[in-house]
C-alpha cells in the first residue's frame, strides 16, 4: 500500500498491510528540535539546519528525507501565522501571539514558551468581548502558498494529509490563554453566561478559519486536526455534565461545520490530552473520527478497555508509547514490550494509527526512540 492508502483503510476500521505510522504529522505528534538533533546524527544523516516549526512547543520541522527514511505516512499542512512580536530582556525571550497573549522562555536552559500574561484576564463584559482586536481568519494570508505545498507532498510522498486549525484559537483551551487559568475557570463556575459568549466569539473564528482555507484545499485534505484539552492526569478538566451543558453543543456546531466544508470527506481528529474517559461518549456523538493522544497512563484511559469499548467509532491516533516514563527512562526491552502491548490492544481490526503519547520531548535518548520504532516495524505488520 502507498500511505495515504494505509491511512485511509486504517480509518475506514479495516486492517492495513501495516499500521501507518505519525512522526510530525500534526502539531502534537513530532519531536523536540534538541531531540531531533540528536535522532538525525544518531542515524548518519547529515543535516546543517533545524527549523522549529513552532516556537511555543520547540518541535523540529523534520527534513522530508528524515521522514522517508523512517517510513512515516503522514504530512502536516499549518496555515500561516499572522502577526507575531518579539522582545526580550535579560532573563527571557517573549512574544504576543496574533491573539494578543504573551509568551516567554527563559534564555538559560530554556525549552518551551509557556503563558506569561492574559490579555483578557479580571472583569469583561460581553462588550470588552466583542471590542476585542480579534484575528482576521478571512485574511488570504493565512492560505498562501497552501494549495500548492499539499500538491507538492502528495505527488513527492504519497502521504495523507492533514490539515491543521490556528494555534492558541482552540474554542475551548484557547479562553484559558486569552483569560488566564483561574479567570475563565471561576467564569464557568459562576458566570457561564460571558464564558459561553466567549465560546462563541472563538467557535466563530474557528469556523471563519475553516471557511477560509479548506474548500480550496478539501480534494487533498483527508484529516482536519482540531485541539481542545479536556482532561488532566485524574480526571477530567471540568465536569462531565459542565461539558455537556457548555462545550458539547459547540463541539458538535464546529466538527459538523468542517465536515460540511470538506465536502463531508475529511475526517475530525480531536487532541485532547488526559483522562477524559467519561466525555468519550459525547465526543462520539459531537462527530469526532479520531481520539489523541490517548493518555493511556491517566485514569481510566486503558488502551484495552477504550478499543473494547469505543474502537468500532474511533480511530485512535497515538497511544503508542508513553512518553512521560517509559521513552525516555526506559529501557531498550521495556520500550519494545511495551510498543508490542500497546500494538496488541489497538490495532486488531484497524482504526489505529501509531505514534507516541503527545510529542517526542527533549530528553528521549535516540536509542529510546530507535528502540520504538524497530518494534513497530516488528509487531506492526
Amino acid at each position: 500500500m502507498i500511505s495515504e492508502e494505509r491511512v485511509k483503510t486504517a480509518l475506514a476500521h479495516s486492517e492495513p498491510d501495516r499500521v501507518p505510522y505519525d512522526l510530525g504529522g500534526t502539531l502534537i505528534t513530532g519531536i523536540h528540535v534538541k531531540a531531533y538533533k540528536r535522532l538525525v546524527a544518531h542515524l548518519g544523516i547529515e543535516k546543517s539546519d533545524f527549523p522549529v516549526l513552532r516556537e511555543r512547543l520547540g518541535i523540529a520541522d523534520i527534513h522530508e528525507d528524515v521522514l522517508q527514511r523512517l517510513s512515516v505516512d503522514v504530512r502536516p499542512i499549518f496555515p500561516n501565522e499572522l502577526t507575531k512580536t518579539y522582545s526580550e530582556d535579560e532573563e527571557y525571550d517573549y512574544y504576543v501571539d496574533e491573539w494578543g497573549v504573551k509568551w516567554r522562555r527563559p534564555k538559560e536552559g530554556g525549552l518551551y514558551f509557556d503563558l506569561y500574561e492574559s490579555p483578557m484576564r479580571g472583569d469583561i463584559s460581553q462588550a470588552d468581548i466583542d471590542g476585542y482586536p480579534w484575528p482576521d481568519f478571512k485574511n488570504a494570508k493565512i492560505k498562501e502558498g497552501l494549495k500548492e505545498k499539499a500538491i507538492e507532498l502528495r505527488k513527492r510522498s504519497k502521504c495523507a494529509l492533514v490539515l491543521e486549525s490556528v494555534l492558541g484559537g482552540e474554542m475551548f483551551d484557547g479562553c484559558f490563554f486569552l483569560r488566564g487559568f483561574e479567570n475563565f475557570y471561576i467564569d464557568l463556575a459562576i458566570n457561564p453566561t460571558e464564558a459561553c459568549y466567549l465560546m462563541d466569539k472563538m467557535l466563530e473564528l474557528q469556523l471563519q478559519y475553516w471557511n477560509n482555507v479548506l474548500p480550496e484545499l478539501k480534494e487533498d485534505i483527508l484529516i482536519a486536526r482540531i485541539g481542545d484539552d479536556l482532561g488532566e492526569q485524574a480526571n477530567t478538566r471540568i465536569s462531565p455534565e459542565m461539558y455537556r451543558n457548555y462545550v458539547k453543543p459547540r463541539h458538535e456546531k464546529l466538527f459538523r461545520s468542517v465536515k460540511k466544508i470538506g465536502g463531508g470527506n475529511v475526517y475530525i481528529f480531536l487532541h485532547s490530552d488526559g483522562s477524559i474517559y467519561d466525555l468519550i461518549p459525547d465526543l462520539i456523538e459531537a462527530g469526532v473520527d479520531i481520539l489523541n493522544p490517548i493518555q493511556y497512563n491517566t485514569v481510566n484511559m486503558d488502551t484495552a478497555r477504550l478499543k473494547k469499548e469505543f474502537g468500532s467509532d474511533l480511530t485512535f491516533w497515538g497511544g503508542g508509547i508513553d512518553t512521560q516514563k517509559i521513552l525516555p527512562q526506559g529501557s531498550v526491552q521495556e520500550i519494545k514490550d511495551e510498543v508490542k502491548r500497546r500494538i496488541d490492544d489497538l490495532a486488531p481490526g484497524g482504526g489505529f494509527v501509531f505514534c507516541q503519547v503527545h510529542n517526542i520531548q527533549y530528553d528521549v535518548p535516540p536509542e529510546n526512540y530507535t528502540a520504538m520504532w524497530e518494534a513497530l516495524q516488528e509487531h506492526g505488520k
